[in-house]
């Protein structure tokens, strides 16, 4: 799966996560850009991403997520395997 494919795929997600419909994620989008992106959505976001793509994160995987682009490369990774 491209890094594209994973991005639109993880807007959709945010969109329906954080129940705002005109949300854009960028690579660089952050927690901090986005209102209602707070710690108990980011793990509600966690756990939708890990479902809608079958993967599995390490806890120190997510600690490590700065934006939107940290996501799309650990999930584009775990994807390949």
């Amino acid at each position: 799966m491209e890094e594209q494919e994973i991005l639109i795929q993880l807007n959709t997600i945010f969109s329906t996560v954080l129940r705002k419909k005109d949300l854009a994620l960028t690579p660089e989008t952050s927690a901090a850009d986005v209102p209602g992106w707070d710690s108990l959505s980011h793990m509600i976001l966690i756990d939708s991403i890990e479902k809608h793509f079958k993967v599995k994160f390490k806890l120190n995987e997510i600690m490590n997520f700065k934006n939107v682009g940290d996501l799309i490369s650990c999930v584009h990774k775990k994807s390949q395997k």
